[in-house]
């Protein structure tokens, strides 16, 4: 996505995709998809098809994964939990402004408690 383009998202969103396995394209199109957001894409139908049917296989590999993980006891009850909640906080973290000045607070506890659920 170049600077001059408009995100969609909030800087501590930003921060998060960042550390996800999505770029913040495919997460547009991802919620494009499920009629989530209303996005202009300035690129060509079939760059724009190839990268669906890409978000979609890494959706796909995202749920198995967290599936396996599951049932073979690396994320235990508690990790859902946190990420359940976390997910919540994201939630209305999308829907409010931050302050700038709590932003990298906020990217911090998220981030500790990440690294806490994922420490082996």
């Amino acid at each position: 996505m170049t600077e001059i383009e408009k995100s969609n998202f909030n800087n501590i969103i930003q921060q998060i995709i960042k550390k996800s396995l999505f770029t913040e394209r495919q997460i547009e199109i991802i919620l494009n998809q499920k009629d989530l957001l209303e996005s202009k894409f300035s690129i060509s139908k079939g760059a724009y098809y190839r990268q669906v049917g890409q978000s979609r296989e890494k959706l796909i590999g995202l749920y198995y994964t967290i599936i396996l993980f599951r049932g073979l006891g690396i994320l235990l009850p508690d990790d859902i939990d946190v990420m359940s909640k976390l997910s919540e906080q994201i939630s209305v973290i999308n829907d409010s402004d931050i302050f700038p000045e709590r932003e990298d607070e906020v990217i911090s506890v998220i981030d500790r408690l990440i690294r806490q659920a994922c420490s082996m």
